[in-house]
């Protein structure tokens, strides 16, 4: 590698507006820590003409990011796209073809690509680093890569989207709903301000639980189906009610293997209020490796904005500027094997149920009647009194029962007139 090096940025949003900037402004000590001079000599985005909050250089502007890879000698390519596909997918295979090494944030596209990607980057023996996708500021692919290699591990569980975090905090602290909380989460910036969905749904932390998998069991990326479910339904009477049971609600994403299949999975979960993971708050992020022979590994930071993203970019960069090529996913391709999933209807766990219900008499013991009609026991019962609507709520928490159980009883709730909307079902992290 030449000592002058030649960067192209695409995608200029959030993140990479924030990275550009970062960039220019740690020019020199990059220079010296690495022995490197770095030249940002193309950019690209949707619109030229957006406003900003960081200035950009027209001159070096590209409408079309492919005509980038084409007229320029690049040595390194930043993609900051964020889509699973589309021109993303397009910009990094070109690249990588082309023997340009490539840093990228976007956890949807290492998710659903990367051991395409992998392959060619180890092909053209060049690097593709992706540290940024995972949990922000937190080095936590590197840990698995290098720090951590020679450990075998056997389960990893995360607070792993800041948004979905800092939302069930503060819906908590502030006693507002999920959609006000929302609202405040885009004016700062942790959430997407047009389309916040993919943090809400679970979307977003399944991709990272993929790629997490990956690492820690050195296995092809999943793609089958599995339990996966966000936060848009969470009530704030559900986090109330979980205070008073001296919980907190969590968007937890959790991989493990199980008599050696992996099961993979993304849900809230009730954890305890004086825990670790109970006491992760706002944006953070926090990840708990579990592994032989260092047992316990807890690893926590920033998860949400541009700061810690960029932070992680900026490690991948001066990582591929000391000269390491390594092999994207910590092990060859060719050694990375399938591996078969876990059932997810044998899966069990103790459920928190909420029931809205008429206020009449015998609706109680209807309930626990069908639970125990589906092989779920009643570990305790909370009843609050009935509103000006006459409706009244009704919470059981479940001695553990199977996935398969859980889903049934649901499906014969959804039909009794005494229930006035669908039950809330959280599971409860054991």
């Amino acid at each position: 590698m030449n000592n002058r090096i030649n960067i192209a940025i695409v995608g200029l949003g959030q993140i990479g507006g924030y990275l550009l900037n970062e960039i220019n402004i740690k020019k020199k000590n990059i220079e010296i820590k690495t022995g490197k001079k770095i030249i940002i000599n193309a950019i690209s985005a949707k619109n030229i003409n957006k406003k900003r909050k960081y200035k950009i250089n027209k001159k070096i502007f590209y409408k079309n990011p492919l005509e980038i890879i084409k007229k320029l000698k690049i040595d390194i390519l930043i993609e900051a796209v964020g889509l699973s596909g589309g021109i993303s997918k397009k910009i990094v295979i070109a690249a990588l073809k082309k023997k340009i090494s490539v840093i990228t944030p976007n956890k949807a596209l290492i998710a659903k690509h990367g051991d395409y990607l992998s392959y060619l980057a180890e092909k053209n023996k060049v690097n593709l680093e992706f540290e940024a996708s995972v949990a922000g500021g937190i080095p936590i692919l590197r840990a698995l890569k290098d720090g951590l290699a020679t450990n075998k591990f056997n389960k990893v569980v995360g607070i792993l989207n800041g948004t979905s975090n800092y939302i069930l905090t503060e819906m908590e602290r502030s006693k507002e709903t999920l959609s006000a909380v929302l609202k405040k989460a885009q004016k700062l910036g942790y959430a997407e301000p047009v389309n916040p969905k993919l943090d809400l749904n679970g979307h977003d932390a399944l991709a990272k639980i993929r790629i997490l998998s990956s690492l820690a069991f050195n296995k092809k990326i999943s793609n089958s189906n599995c339990l996966m479910e966000g936060i848009e339904n969470i009530d704030l009477k559900d986090i109330q009610i979980a205070k008073q049971l001296n919980f907190k609600i969590k968007l937890l994403g959790i991989t493990e293997i199980i008599n050696n299949k992996l099961f993979e999975r993304v849900h809230p979960c009730l954890v305890g209020k004086d825990t670790y993971l109970g006491n992760i708050d706002g944006v953070m992020n926090a990840v708990i490796l579990n592994s032989k022979p260092v047992g316990e590994t807890v690893m926590q930071g920033e998860g949400a904005g541009p700061g810690p993203t960029s932070s992680a970019l900026m490690s991948d960069l001066l990582s591929i500027l000391r000269g390491n090529i390594k092999y994207p996913f910590g092990i060859p391709s060719k050694a990375r094997n399938k591996i078969n999933s876990y059932d997810v209807n044998n899966y069990t766990n103790s459920l928190y149920l909420r029931f809205e219900v008429k206020d009449k008499p015998g609706v109680l013991s209807e309930l626990t009647r069908k639970l125990a009609k589906n092989k779920i026991s009643v570990k305790r019962i909370i009843q609050t009194p009935a509103n000006i609507n006459k409706i009244a709520t009704i919470v059981i928490i479940t001695h553990k029962t199977s996935e398969k159980n859980a889903k049934n009883c649901l499906n014969i709730f959804k039909k009794n007139r005494n229930i006035k909307k669908k039950p809330t079902l959280i599971r409860l992290f054991s």
